[in-house]
């Protein structure tokens, strides 16, 4: 049988992907150790190795959790494919548009060489990842590019970002408690899994569907499904290196169907050290470099925090956030402070007819509004301005909104 959705069996080592040992265990909703809690949500059927598969030793869904989170793998490289297809509105160029230029821009420091302008890119199309760990104080991320290359590294207390077109630096510090170091955004399969396994609740079916090979490492396939209905999330699929433990392909796939909305897998994976200068830099001659802003003084500075740091602080910032529903249907809703929202339909004029292009017109108790679809993610938008948002249908949407009324 083929290797699981990999592209390159080859093992080699070029890049891979950090965790600290004290906290990996702590990361999961499900606590693996209270078997008598996961039994009554994960399935306890080994899993048996289909024809052409490696032949590993049975595991139950809750053991192979347990693996996971037990897994102590700090020190790898390797090569990572990510595709990300999440069905956005086409806006005649629109959006990649928008997206070049805030990469052009960097955000708040001016820098293409900002990671948090950067890598958003991230968030559509397929990109090709070479990333390197060595320890929790030492990672490499480079994102290649036709003719071009992007590389974060993080070396100790420093921070650097380099875009090779533009010839731009970008240079910043990490407080002792590695605070900045938490907010990058996922870019391995492990990154994904951890958020995936957060959800895992008795709303949730989680079973082991055979063996397969990723990378050439022979691995275990764990699967995630919502139990309810109303859900735009089908399946999770999660290959786990048989020997460490470690996640080495993340596959989401919509309950609509088509290709998938996430797939990010190495292709070429190898867990020694990595050489030391690999996390070494200096500017190039004749680079731009932009200082970023501490962390400290940031909060001190009177500017907008580039991310929440918490569900609460979000909360603040979207005037009274609450959430509605539980495990896969939960819905976020808050004052999107539209002032009774956008315009749409004749009495919107020409802006109205282009909103209206963009979303679904939808009736409900609650009155009208505007569903903004992607393939995971629908918003509803309500003529009053409320907004509800969620990885649900829009049908789940427009029952909330009706339940809120």
């Amino acid at each position: 049988m083929a290797p699981y959705e990999s592209d390159d069996t080859t093992t080699a080592g070029e890049a891979g992907e950090p965790r600290t040992g004290r906290r990996r265990a702590a990361r999961y909703v499900v606590p693996v150790t209270v078997m008598g809690v996961a039994a009554a949500t994960i399935g306890l059927v080994p899993a048996i190795a289909s024809s052409g598969d490696p032949d590993l030793p049975e595991i139950t869904a809750a053991q192979l959790i347990e693996k996971i989170a037990q897994s102590d793998v700090e020190r790898l490289s390797g090569t990572v494919k990510i595709t990300t297809d999440l069905g956005l509105p086409d806006l005649g160029g629109l959006e990649s548009g928008l997206m070049s230029g805030a990469a052009e821009r960097g955000g708040d420091d001016g820098s293409s060489a900002d990671p948090s302008a950067k890598l958003t890119e991230l968030a559509s199309g397929t990109h090709t990842l070479r990333i390197a760990a060595d320890g929790p104080d030492r990672q490499k991320v480079s994102i290649l590019e036709n003719a071009a290359e992007y590389s974060l590294i993080h070396n100790g207390a420093d921070v650097w970002g380099y875009d090779s077109k533009s010839n731009e630096v970008y240079h910043g510090t990490v407080d002792a408690s590695g605070e900045a170091r938490e907010q990058r955004p996922p870019a391995t399969p492990r990154d994904f899994a951890e958020e995936a396994l957060k959800a895992v609740d008795d709303t949730t079916s989680v079973t082991v569907d055979g063996t397969a090979q990723v990378a050439g490492r022979d691995a275990y396939k764990l699967v995630v499904e919502p139990k309810q209905s109303g859900s735009t999330v089908g399946a999770i699929s999660i290959a786990v290196d048989h020997e460490t433990g470690m996640p080495l392909k993340f596959t989401l796939t919509p309950s609509s169907g088509g290709a998938a909305v996430v797939d990010v897998g190495f292709t070429k994976v190898d867990f020694g050290a990595p050489a030391a200068s690999t996390f070494e830099f200096t500017p190039p001659k004749g680079a731009k470099v932009t200082e970023g802003e501490p962390e400290h003084d940031r909060e001190h500075s009177g500017k907008p925090e580039r991310a929440p740091k918490s569900e609460e602080d979000l909360a603040k910032g979207l005037d009274g956030m609450k959430t509605l529903g539980k495990g896969w249907n939960t819905i976020a809703t808050f004052d999107g402070g539209a002032g009774g929202g956008l315009p749409t339909g004749d009495a919107g004029g020409d802006l109205g007819g282009f909103v209206d292009s963009l979303g679904d017109r939808v009736k409900g108790e609650f009155g009208t509004g505007t569903v903004f679809s992607t393939r995971l993610i629908n918003a509803l938008l309500t003529e009053d301005g409320t907004v509800y948002v969620g990885a649900v249908t829009k049908d789940a949407l427009v029952k909330a909104a009706d339940a809120g009324k």
